[in-house]
């Protein structure tokens, strides 16, 4: 009989060590991140959006985030590069990039942060002056990089993240 009861007693304390053992591991790793949603993510395409047939989407919306793609100055309805330099190619890829926006309910007070492409430095100021028009206060965070070349010979592409204003 007392051979029983050890062996009960072997049992219930192995059975507690478990559940201890369980409840400790459950209690460092915190609290377990489901994987995104394929719904979470949105496709935003404008309707007066050039039209190049290249794999991508103008937009991506993700929760209150939208992830505007790289725009060109091409006119939305010929999807060819505007003509009269970096200072219209700029307006246009704002206002091009700007339909991304409207699209998802949007505007340009919501963009956070852009990624300018120009392949020229020399070109700088006069696309600084063309932003201003778009952005004269308090513009988003920016970086500017001088590239080699871009597609279809244009001189500037503007890529940008804006954060919407919640529900």
């Amino acid at each position: 009989m007392m051979r029983n009861r050890a062996h009960l007693g072997v049992a219930v304390a192995g059975f507690g060590g478990l559940i201890i053992g369980i409840s400790v591991t459950v209690g460092t790793q915190g609290p377990q991140r489901a994987q995104p949603s394929r719904d979470l993510r949105k496709v935003i395409r404008p309707e007066k959006s050039p039209k190049t047939g290249l794999p991508y989407s103008p937009g991506i919306l993700v929760g209150d985030t939208l992830y505007v793609s790289g725009h060109l100055g091409r006119d939305p309805v010929t999807s060819k590069l505007v003509s009269g330099g970096i200072e219209a190619e700029t307006r246009q890829a704002i206002t091009n990039a700007r339909e991304v926006l409207r699209a998802a309910g949007m505007d340009l007070e919501h963009v956070a942060s852009v990624t300018a492409f120009i392949t020229s430095f020399d070109e700088f100021p006069r696309f600084n002056a063309v932003y201003r028009e778009f952005f004269p206060n308090d513009p988003p965070a920016r970086a500017t990089v001088q590239v080699a070349a871009l597609n279809v010979g244009a001189r500037v592409e503007l890529q940008m993240i804006a954060v919407g204003p919640g529900e």
